[in-house]
């Protein structure tokens, strides 16, 4: 279960002047990888007590302000998020020998641009927005399908006007930003953007 990396390294002389900059450069060698859902990441979340918690969200905004996602503001995800605002993503991109490491602060994003994503989403899955419970017990499948029939037959066949209130977009501000490449030997590269007080800087640390 154990491989090498064969790609070239990564110095501190190839890297971007900003995370942003290197950030949507890699990610644009993803997706020319053809990689399955190269915006898919792992976010990392903790509740109050501090006991972690991670599953997988798709990035679907990206500015110099940080990385947007949606989701259930009910769901264990916002309610940890809203508890410990302390979280991390990270981008596994296996068959490349890439990850990049991501840790800041969450801040909910402004309703206007959650009403923007919104209207942009397939039907199906603005319908799912409105019926799911999402991260609550439920008793079975068919909850869920009843729950989905219901909206479907309120908003009718153009869908939901608006986002739910119990929806909304949660932006990740970094604080660290860590671009890592595989090298062969587990001496792998790992070139981190940090945040103080003066601006970023970039360290290398040991892998």
């Amino acid at each position: 279960m154990r491989r090498d990396y064969a790609r070239s390294g990564l110095s501190e002389a190839d890297l971007a002047a900003t995370w942003l900059d290197q950030f949507r450069r890699w990610l644009a060698e993803a997706v020319d990888a053809n990689l399955s859902e190269p915006n898919a990441m792992i976010l990392g979340t903790a509740d109050g007590a501090g006991r972690p918690s991670a599953r997988t969200v798709l990035l679907k905004g990206l500015d110099d302000r940080g990385l947007v996602f949606f989701t259930n503001l009910g769901s264990r995800k916002a309610t940890e998020a809203a508890a410990n605002p302390y979280v991390s993503l990270v981008f596994a991109w296996y068959p490349i020998g890439r990850q990049v490491v991501i840790c800041g602060q969450v801040e909910q994003v402004d309703r206007a641009d959650t009403e923007a994503y919104f209207a942009t989403r397939p039907r199906d899955a603005q319908l799912g927005a409105w019926a799911s419970p999402q991260s609550q017990v439920v008793a079975d499948r068919a909850v869920l399908d009843a729950a989905l029939a219901e909206v479907t037959h309120r908003f009718g066949a153009a869908g939901p006007p608006h986002a739910p209130e119990h929806w909304g977009g949660l932006r990740v501000v970094p604080e660290t930003v860590e671009f890592w490449q595989g090298r062969q030997g587990r001496l792998h590269d790992r070139l981190r953007y940090r945040h103080t007080a003066a601006g970023w800087v970039v360290e290398r640390l040991g892998p």
